[in-house]
């Protein structure tokens, strides 16, 4: 995971280029990539943020301190491994300079393609930025957190506030379809039976909007319990469950659905799954997610998503399933269902 970036990160300290903070350094290390390894004249443990679990837990274990969200202050060095999602990068560095103290260092790396570049650019254009290099098909560059990094910070969040979407849905910045609803669930969530009933899971529930929509439409939902890997997409789930859906007894849980088990048992699963990792195309999530679905049914369960409708998943469906059938679809996306 992100091993070209790792490699472009650290890059500077492992060519000479920077001087290795010290063994008695505080350092801080935003979206922390699991196999990083530190350069000489590091300290032994570090703190570590990272908002997604599967990444989370693949770090858990080791020495360092490890935070879903940024934390701490003071700091004399921070590196941030910046990902696909401009905001969310741009958010990452603001943080870094809020704990970052004055006169430290703060080392921002990302791929090429995922930006990098338009990124040392845009900070440039409100920070002095001390230098910057280029390794592993990457752009590394580095500032020192001056006085009036303050202001910076504050255009920063100016520019990447939480969103309210039709219908009094709020996102925040690098979670799924953050702008807009996305156009699959949205058919999904139009063609829900309105008798589902009883506990329902949402799988890969986002910012919470399938659950919002299921508990508006289908009034013998009992309960509603939301499964999701990102953490802040976690947070932006519970405040519009309270805001949108306060009527119906709810949980969001912080979970890896193809690394975790699911302990309860449900009458319904909702999901529109992923299908990408990273850039690439991979179906194996979703075929996986239907599973792990399917394992978490009770007897006579029900199953409802949406899928690109070029994805085969009707044999998969087949397989874990008793029955299985298409509701609707469209020029882009399919409605399926399957009992248990």
């Amino acid at each position: 995971m992100n091993d070209g970036s790792l490699k472009t990160l650290f890059h500077p300290f492992d060519a000479g280029l920077l001087e290795a903070p010290g063994e008695a350094a505080r350092v801080f290390f935003l979206n922390a990539a699991p196999g990083f390894r530190l350069p000489e004249g590091f300290p032994g443990a570090i703190s570590l943020q990272q908002d997604l679990r599967p990444a989370f837990r693949a770090l858990e274990g080791g020495a360092h301190a490890l935070q879903p969200q940024a934390d701490g202050e003071n700091y004399d060095l921070t590196l941030v491994l910046a990902g696909r999602h401009r905001g969310q990068n741009e958010l990452w560095i603001a943080e870094a300079l809020k704990r970052t103290r004055i006169g430290g260092r703060i080392v921002i790396a990302g791929g090429k393609t995922d930006g990098a570049a338009s990124l040392r650019k845009r900070m440039a254009s409100l920070l002095a930025v001390e230098d910057h290099a280029s390794k592993s098909h990457g752009v590394v560059f580095w500032l020192i957190r001056t006085p009036d990094a303050d202001a910076a910070v504050e255009a920063l969040e100016a520019a990447n506030p939480p969103l309210i979407l039709d219908g009094g849905f709020l996102t925040v910045p690098g979670v799924f379809s953050q702008a807009h609803v996305d156009a699959g669930s949205k058919l999904l969530a139009d063609n829900l039976p309105s008798d589902i009933r009883g506990e329902v899971a949402d799988f890969g529930a986002g910012w919470g909007y399938l659950s919002v929509r299921l508990a508006q439409r289908a009034p013998s939902v009992t309960a509603l319990t939301l499964f999701e890997s990102s953490f802040s997409a976690c947070v932006a789930a519970k405040a519009n469950m309270t805001n949108l859906a306060a009527h119906l007894e709810c949980r969001v849980l912080w979970y890896d659905l193809l690394a975790e088990p699911v302990e309860r048992r449900y009458d319904a699963v909702i999901m529109n799954p992923p299908f990408h990792q990273g850039r690439a195309a991979e179906p194996s999530l979703g075929e996986a997610m239907i599973r792990a679905a399917s394992a978490a049914l009770k007897p006579s369960g029900r199953l409802y998503l949406v899928s690109n409708r070029t994805l085969p998943y009707e044999p998969v469906l087949a397989n874990a399933f008793a029955r299985s059938g298409e509701i609707i679809r469209d020029e882009k996306f399919k409605v399926l269902w399957a009992v248990r």
